[in-house]
């Protein structure tokens, strides 16, 4: 059982010499301080990040100083507008330490979309083959459709059960096999289920072998350093909310400029060409990220971008890195000793237990006397009432959440097999949850909380008081 929130407090101080609770502290209050008083625990930051007030007053300054029009001309309001765009795309390769003569910034929607321009671009062929991770996004799992229509090889590399790491021989191994066409090889920095990060150095080993890499960075930028000095993918999707929570929208796909040159573009758009005809049906698709941002940029909320990374700056991703890992570390190690009376754990975390080589994103069950497992919906609402926000589902993963709860490849086949049957359309995600859980009494969903830039201690020690309330109580008892 946990002891008094000072003496927590004072244990993890103790063990954590390093963790200025102070200078948190001050930054909760002058720019985040609404957490305290709205009275909420804000646990998703893997979801979506917090912005300061700072970035969203400094924002509003501008737009109220300031006159700007749409970019894509040369009238004083336009370059206005330009140099702020320009202003952006410098702030991010200088977050990243990325050279400007080897990476350029393409600005899109958000990550997905980013993903979405390298899959429909990519030049893949029935020579060419995807190798790609189970341990991934969603729109990282989409590109393979593209890759699938083009008649190419798409290969996954599944996680380890145990502690859902991809197994470095089998990733050597599919790495080594004989060169294909065109390859791309896509995995996330860190994952967005389990909170593991990936080996960084598969870039290069990767690049060694004819693969051109995509590295999925939108779970790993909020909390940690990427380095593009060091470490050079190809292609880099990121999320600027989720980094910095405002503004939401905007996203980038950071590419080198020779990955970007290999794209071939299944159409052409405003902005995107420097001319077209309609009589020759030709046209000249605009060099370098020109060609590839459709229609007009977000030149108003671009300079929010700006601030967002100026604000990650002045706090430092190395600070924020170390704080978050040390707030981690205290709840697995509680999640570890949490036990009800008769010794059966209350926790079963998906992926690794310490924070070894991980994130500060955690998934996990909690688990009754008998290892009955409680309805993460109603935990999800529980936690709503007392002020805590954590996030239950798949995520958007399924690769890790079908190895993490051993869900077949039969089950998931039934699951589509039964919307066939029925309206010839798929069934939605709660229906398949409830015929895996039916047929097999595995349960399909899992519970998230992830940490971030604005997380302190109240913030983990509450949640953790929150989940003790489940000791010695039944899974019969709580529906």
């Amino acid at each position: 059982m946990l002891g008094s929130f000072e003496d927590e407090r004072a244990a993890f101080q103790a063990a954590n010499p390093g963790f200025d609770s102070d200078a948190l502290a001050e930054l909760r209050l002058k720019e985040y301080g609404r957490l305290e008083q709205l009275g909420q625990t804000y646990l998703d930051y893997t979801g979506g990040g917090l912005y300061a007030v700072s970035q969203i007053t400094r924002h509003g300054q501008l737009l109220a100083g300031g006159v700007f029009g749409n970019p894509h001309s040369h009238n004083p309001t336009s370059l206005a507008s330009t140099a702020l765009v320009e202003q952006a795309r410098e702030a991010v390769l200088r977050h990243l330490n990325a050279d400007p003569a080897e990476y350029d910034v393409v600005f899109t929607q958000n990550a997905s979309g980013a993903l979405k321009l390298v899959g429909e671009a990519y030049p893949f062929s029935s020579d060419s083959c995807y190798l790609v991770s189970y341990d991934n996004h969603n729109s990282v799992n989409g590109i393979r459709e593209f890759a699938r229509r083009a008649g190419a090889t798409v290969s996954y590399v599944p996680v380890r059960p145990s502690d859902l790491r991809l197994d470095r021989a089998l990733v050597e191994r599919e790495l080594e096999r004989p060169a294909c066409g065109t390859q791309l090889f896509a995995y996330p920095a860190q994952s967005n289920f389990s909170g593991v990060k990936h080996p960084l150095e598969w870039v290069e080993a990767a690049k060694r072998r004819g693969f051109d890499v995509l590295l999925d960075c939108a779970a790993f930028a909020p909390t940690n350093r990427l380095d593009l000095s060091s470490v050079k993918p190809d292609y880099v999707p990121l999320s600027f909310y989720k980094m910095f929570g405002y503004p939401t929208g905007i996203g980038a796909l950071v590419a080198r400029h020779e990955a970007l040159a290999k794209l071939v573009r299944p159409w052409f758009a405003g902005g995107t060409i420097t001319l077209a005809s309609v009589q020759s049906g030709k046209y000249a698709l605009a060099p370098g990220h020109a060609g590839f941002e459709d229609g007009t940029v977000d030149y108003l909320g671009l300079p929010a971008v700006t601030m967002g990374l100026e604000h990650i700056a002045r706090i430092g991703i190395d600070t924020i890195n170390a704080r978050v890992t040390a707030l981690a570390g205290w709840l697995l190690r509680w999640m570890r000793e949490a036990r009800h009376s008769d010794g059966a754990p209350l926790v079963r975390v998906f992926g690794p237990r310490d924070v070894e080589a991980r994130g500060a994103t955690i998934a996990f069950y909690l688990l009754d006397p008998d290892g009955g497992i409680f309805d993460v919906d109603r935990v999800e609402r529980r936690a709503g009432e007392h002020g805590i926000s954590l996030r239950t589902g798949c995520f958007c993963n399924p690769g890790d959440g079908e190895v993490a709860h051993r869900i077949t490849a039969a089950e998931m086949e039934a699951c589509f097999d039964q919307g066939e049957r029925s309206s010839r359309e798929p069934v939605t995600l709660k229906e398949c949850q409830r015929l895996i859980e039916d047929a097999s009494g595995k349960v399909p969903n899992t519970i998230r909380i992830s940490l971030g830039i604005a997380s302190d201690f109240g913030d983990v020690w509450r949640f953790a008081r929150f989940a003790e309330s489940y000791l010695d109580r039944y899974t019969a008892d709580d529906r």
